[in-house]
């Protein structure tokens, strides 16, 4: 072929591009060699790795360890003879002060803390970031900044604010109660996430619903709720997490008929009756850790696209 053929049929040009393509790949140009900065990365990598991933091998081959062995302090062996004892104790029989009901009940108690309260921060958030983003009204921007200043503010100068209104309301150590603090904390991130996101949505969407005749509640269930799985799945995961892992509201709030697993851990650990059952104390550690842990794992890529979705205005 000659020059004129190759301009004209523009072969030569996808031919180059591939070449390109092969030679910078998906995320830029790849190294032909390895330089030391990459060897210090890797190094520096794998050295915070092992910070965050050795205490967690220790607590998990302590916890199916018998606490004959446990005793030796050999924290980095494997155990000699593997068990489960620790953890069907931890699940069952633990004492959490005088109660030896194990880590079940608090189980089922962070369950019902956990799953309405995510479910209702995560609907009021969103709706209050599709109200702001959408439909301007006066005071929008007021009421958006004493929002967003609220997630600033320490939990600890609202404590006993909120026992004292709480307490008037009769809701102070129920299950509606401390559903209603942790919907109340959620709200103020959530609406910031829900906010930014529908911000990158084209207005055009928007506008298209309304000359198709939707009002405020159709817009939102047909139209903008299916586009914000990404962020839901974000708030989801923040929110779920947060409860989950909560310590002073469960303390303050929840009362004794409702105290969450974390709470329960702490009895765990600190009850000691002659000797202090390490292997019990771990695996009662992970098991109040699996569910934050299975979350993660299982959505980890779905929050960084989600965090990425709402970075760009569209």
């Amino acid at each position: 072929m000659t020059a004129d053929t190759y301009a004209a049929t523009g072969a030569q040009p996808a031919m180059a591009g591939t070449k390109a393509d092969a030679a910078t790949g998906p995320s830029g140009p790849r190294p032909k060699r390895i330089s030391p900065g990459r060897i210090g990365i890797y190094c520096f990598l794998i050295i915070v790795a092992a910070f965050f991933c050795v205490p967690l091998y220790v607590m998990l081959v302590t916890s199916f360890k018998a606490m004959p062995e446990v005793r030796e302090a050999h924290l980095f062996n494997l155990p000699r003879e593997w068990t489960i004892d620790p953890w069907i104790k931890a699940w069952n029989s633990a004492c959490t002060g005088r109660d030896c009901t194990g880590l079940a009940p608090g189980f089922l108690n962070s369950v019902k803390i956990a799953v309405p309260s995510v479910f209702i921060s995560i609907i009021v958030a969103s709706l209050n970031g599709y109200a702001l983003t959408f439909w301007r009204y006066k005071g929008a921007e007021v009421l958006f900044n004493l929002l967003v200043f609220g997630a600033f503010v320490p939990y600890q100068v609202l404590v006993y604010p909120i026992i004292i209104g709480l307490r008037e309301m009769h809701l102070f150590a129920t299950l509606p109660g401390i559903i209603i603090v942790h919907t109340v904390f959620g709200m103020p991130i959530l609406t910031l996430l829900f906010r930014n996101y529908y911000s990158s949505i084209p207005l055009e969407i928007f506008k298209a619903a309304r000359i198709d005749g939707a009002g405020f509640w159709q817009t939102y269930f047909r139209v903008m709720l299916p586009l914000s799985v990404p962020i839901t799945t974000v708030a989801v995961i923040l929110q779920v997490t947060g409860i989950w892992n909560d310590f002073l509201f469960g303390l303050v709030f929840a009362g004794k008929d409702n105290i969450p697993m974390t709470l329960q851990l702490n009895n765990i650990v600190k009850t000691t009756f002659g000797t202090v059952e390490y292997d019990v104390n771990m695996a009662a550690t992970i098991l109040t850790a699996l569910v934050p842990l299975a979350i993660y794992f299982i959505s980890g890529k779905w929050f960084v696209r989600g965090i990425a979705a709402g970075a760009v205005k569209g």
